[in-house]
């Protein structure tokens, strides 16, 4: 044996090229090393031999090293190489996965090998014998290496139509990948495994993650449950479809709405139509929220409006029995019944968001008219309401609901069970005073319309009736029942209703006993004293007024002040004139000046009636001080009329000249023109012009022209050239003045500009400014003004009886002529402000 093999290598040898034999020498000198090996195949690779010959090569390799990992994974990668253009059903595939059968044999736990065998498997579409390997190399490798074939086995069944096999394998793949749970359920939608989705769902949603890999998390889960088991009820059997709804009804408040209708139309599906309406229902009865109800509710009708017209066009296609046509024309009443009870079923969603809603309690009252059975279902309503509000939870008045009920039995003619609500409403602890208070008024009015008026005093006796504690009415421990006592508007309710039928003793009693609690407003002590001056009790009258001041402060008693002193002089007049001015001094010792012209005016009137005329005077003097500054001008018009009337037009100069010092600058040159006029009628003319010269001091002629227009024309028709040339001296005077002002203000704004802006250079941007608007106004660079002795000079020349007349022509000429000469102010004038050298 040993001499044939010596033989069969001679023959190898010598058919062997010359440029190989060196490599053939270099293994046989070498028998135990893989390289010469890899060496020689590497070369006859680079030579682009026929492959078989390469593949032979690579043959013997593997014959010497049958476990080199190295040497086999070369082999099928030429392999692979080699047929990748060649079609899956090409013969040159089987050889390679034979070589891949036994490189297995030899390597059987190298994961690489077993994938690049199991993709050389899925590429042949061989379904069976790729499953097999699949499952072989998932046998023969450590659970270690698995998850690096499963994605591998799970890519080839999801692109097979093999459900069947698809969902054992990916039970299997869930044992040890539990993360691709959502995987496995998209496969099971694919092919309308419903049933085994649902449970692999349930299984996710039971992991209590927040987010699976996906990125869902349990709400979205639990809806996509509620889908499939609504949309497919007929192919769940593994578990209840109407518990696993109502418990996602349960747990997710938000989405009761389409949770109730995916359970209802889980019934529809099924065809039990009758128990879909009784979902609905119980639906609609159960949610708190009107947006759920409204989805619901239009689910409802969407579903009732199907059925007529589908049973409708059956009946149309094929003669109907008149049990047909009964049972469609059935089906309109429910359907137009169930419409008719949507107000109904909204009121009940809104009272179960809120049960203290008084509103919703007494619209529900209303909504029941008409109906059947009405009165019972009112009486019910109102039973429910005052038991189930609670009054410090309320929206609304707790109160509105038992008036309501003690109406209703008034309405029907139970008078007595009406007067028994009263009673009970009267001692529920309601939340405020006023809502108690007018609880007592309504049962009084009760009484009233029952024409039982002792009944009805009764009622408010006991309503006003003070209690022992006299508790603080503001105090909330305190409860309603021991502060209504002080309440004005169960007073006032019980002193109208005196009045009205009681007699005088009694009612006075009632005002008295507001004004001892301490409760009156200014118009019950006004109709108090109007109820007494009615009896011919008039200094009855006076009392109140008298008491009733001290009670309010201003401006709350400015009315009864009012009242009271126009009543005192009506009825008094001169008798009692000390009297009376006691009471406006007293007025005024605490009228704000904003509310005294009235009383000044009202104190001066009594005075020219009744009195004397000094003494009006003397108030109408007062009354410039001290009312408001914006009455003081219509104050002071008062006054001068007053003294002109009384004392004659001279005796108005002190007014005049007090008007001008107090009032604004708009007033006061108003007051100087008219005192000038004055002057001037009087033919005092130096008078007159020197009223126009003080006021010129607060008239910029660039706004003010109208003044200076009106005193030219007095110079014109009263002074002379000597008068005219020292107005416009004024005038010029006046300008320049103004003009100075505007640029130290402008000035002025530019250093506070330039200090919030931290800039440098202040005083420099000061003067660069200030040359800027000199030149704006004048026209020239350098600032000019009038040369004159003094800002205001009043001329001092005698009046001329002739009159001088001037021309318009002439007045031109004059102006032009006489016009001072301009002269340059001196440097030294602007000190800092001197104009600085420009850069």
């Amino acid at each position: 044996m040993d001499d044939s093999k010596e033989n069969k290598g001679a023959k190898m040898v010598v058919n062997i090229k010359p440029e190989f034999q060196k490599y053939e020498e270099h293994i046989l000198q070498n028998p135990n090393s893989l390289m010469p090996w890899v060496n020689y195949i590497s070369h006859m690779r680079k030579q682009k031999l026929k492959w078989r010959k390469i593949v032979v090569l690579y043959e013997r390799a593997i014959q010497v090293f049958p476990r080199s990992y190295k040497l086999w994974y070369e082999y099928l990668r030429f392999w692979r190489k080699h047929i990748f253009r060649k079609g899956p059903l090409n013969p040159a595939y089987g050889e390679l996965c034979d070589a891949y059968e036994r490189c297995l044999v030899q390597l059987p736990k190298m994961p690489r090998i077993w994938i690049q065998y199991c993709t050389i498997m899925t590429q042949r579409q061989l379904v069976t014998e790729t499953r097999r390997v699949f499952d072989r190399a998932l046998k023969t490798l450590p659970v270690t290496q698995h998850m690096r074939i499963w994605p591998l086995y799970i890519q080839f069944i999801e692109g097979h139509d093999i459900p069947d096999t698809g969902i054992r394998v990916f039970k299997r793949y869930m044992k040890i990948n539990p993360q691709g749970r959502e995987e496995f359920i998209d496969y099971l939608m694919k092919y309308q495994q419903f049933d085994e989705a649902a449970l692999q769902i349930t299984a996710l949603i039971q992991e209590d993650r927040a987010f699976t890999e996906q990125g869902k998390t349990v709400h979205q889960l639990w809806a996509d449950l509620c889908n499939i088991i609504s949309e497919h009820p007929n192919k769940i059997r593994s578990f209840d479809v109407e518990d696993v709804i109502r418990n996602g009804i349960f747990r997710y408040s938000d989405q009761v709405a389409s949770l109730w209708c995916a359970l209802a139309a889980s019934f529809v599906r099924q065809g039990q139509f009758e128990r879909a309406r009784d979902i609905y229902e119980e639906g609609m009865e159960k949610v708190t929220t009107v947006r759920d109800f409204a989805q619901i509710f239009n689910a409802y009708t969407a579903l009732e409006d199907s059925q007529i017209k589908s049973y409708s066009t059956n009946l149309e296609e094929k003669g109907a029995s008149e049990e047909e046509w009964n049972e469609l024309f059935w089906m309109m009443e429910r359907y137009e019944h169930l419409l008719s009870r949507r107000p109904l079923l909204v009121n009940s969603v809104m009272l179960r968001q809120n049960p203290h809603n008084t509103h919703e309690w007494l619209n529900r009252v209303q909504l029941y008219e008409g109906h059947k059975d009405a009165t019972h279902k009112q009486l019910e309503t109102f039973q429910a309401a005052v038991k189930r509000i609670d009054a410090k939870k309320q929206i609304g008045r707790l109160s509105d609901v038992w008036i309501a009920f003690a109406k209703f039995y008034e309405t029907h003619g139970q008078l007595a069970d009406a007067c028994r609500i009263f009673e009970i409403a009267v001692k529920v602890p309601l939340r405020k005073v006023d809502e108690l208070a007018n609880v007592w008024c309504e049962y009084a009015e009760l009484q009233l319309r029952k024409k039982d008026v002792n009944a009805a005093f009764a009622v408010l006796r006991r309503a006003c009736a003070q209690p022992p504690s006299r508790p603080d009415f503001f105090d909330e421990n305190e409860p309603v029942q021991n502060r209504v006592y002080k309440s004005l508007r169960l007073w006032t309710f019980y002193v109208d209703l005196t009045e009205s039928i009681g007699t005088f003793t009694q009612t006075k009693e009632v005002y008295s006993r507001i004004l001892d609690l301490g409760i009156p407003t200014p118009q019950i002590v006004i109709n108090y004293a109007k109820f007494l001056e009615e009896h011919e009790y008039f200094e009855n009258a006076f009392q109140v007024y008298s008491r009733a001041v001290t009670m309010f402060r201003w401006p709350h008693v400015k009315d009864i002040w009012n009242v009271y002193l126009v009543k005192f002089m009506k009825r008094y007049g001169e008798k009692k004139i000390e009297r009376a001015r006691d009471l406006f001094e007293e007025c005024l010792e605490s009228c704000p000046a904003n509310c005294s012209k009235n009383v000044f005016l009202l104190y001066a009137k009594l005075e020219e009636e009744y009195g004397l005329a000094r003494h009006a005077m003397g108030i109408y003097n007062r009354a410039c001080e001290a009312v408001d500054k914006e009455d003081k001008a219509a104050m002071f018009n008062i006054y001068l009329k007053k003294a002109t009337d009384i004392y004659g037009v001279t005796s108005t100069r002190p007014i005049y000249e007090r008007a001008i010092e107090m009032l604004p600058e708009k007033k006061s040159r108003e007051f100087s023109v008219r005192y000038a006029n004055m002057e001037r009628a009087l033919g005092e003319i130096d008078r007159a012009r020197a009223i126009y010269t003080h006021c010129a001091e607060v008239c910029d002629p660039r706004v003010y022209s109208q003044f200076w227009d009106q005193w030219r024309e007095f110079e014109l028709k009263h002074g002379n050239e000597d008068t005219m040339r020292e107005l416009m001296r004024i005038k010029r005077s006046i300008m320049t003045a103004y003009d100075v002002q505007d640029t130290a203000i402008a000035a002025q704004a530019m250093a506070v500009a330039g200090t919030q802006k931290g800039e440098m250079g202040t005083f420099e941007l000061l003067d660069k400014k200030a040359r800027e608007m000199a030149s704006d106004l004048h026209g020239t660079g350098t600032v000019q003004f009038v040369r004159g002795e003094s800002k205001v000079h009043v001329a001092s020349t005698t009046h001329n009886p002739e009159e001088i007349a001037v021309d318009d022509d002439d007045d031109d000429d004059d102006e032009s002529e006489d016009e001072p000469e301009i002269r340059e102010v001196p440097e030294t004038v602007f000190g800092e402000l001197a104009a600085a050298p420009e850069e």
